[in-house]
């Protein structure tokens, strides 16, 4: 049973119930999940690299990393250097993770248009213990695929 069972909430409700979590915006958690994406070679990224990889205008790259500057999960330096702390790594990993979990669902259900804009879309929205469910089921439907064939 959930604690929000009996009542309904708007989704930022819902979200400013969990006490504990730091509400990132879905462009924030795109941000820090396409650093996390671009430091994996070198430790660090830049802003042209992070604006050229979201599609983006430099100056609107630079506005969003210097609001994640406050948070404890990423450093920006001056000429646009960005490092990720060991929290915005982990947070990377785990926003990766869950796009690519979402991203596995989609195909294997039969999504065959605009599957990185439906993840994009789902991947915002899914909680933690969804996508663990969602993960499993991908997992299962990997090890077992003959229910394709039907």
């Amino acid at each position: 049973m959930s604690k929000y069972e009996d009542e309904f909430y708007t989704v930022r409700g819902y979200e400013l119930l969990e006490k504990d979590r730091t509400i990132l915006t879905p462009s924030m958690e795109d941000y820090l999940e396409m650093t996390y994406r671009l430091t994996q070679d070198k430790g660090y990224t830049r802003i042209s690299d992070l604006a050229t990889a979201l599609n983006v205008q430099p100056p609107s790259a630079t506005n969003m990393i210097k609001k994640l500057a406050l948070t404890p999960y990423l450093n920006a330096e001056k000429y646009g250097i960005i490092q990720l702390t060991k929290q915005g790594q982990e947070l990377g990993a785990y926003l990766l993770k869950r796009h690519e979990i979402i991203e596995q669902f989609l195909i294997i259900i039969g999504v065959k248009e605009n599957v990185l804009e439906e993840t994009e879309k789902i991947e915002h929205n899914v909680s933690s213990p969804t996508l663990e469910c969602i993960a499993k089921l991908v997992q299962f439907l990997k090890e077992n695929n003959k229910w394709q064939q039907r």
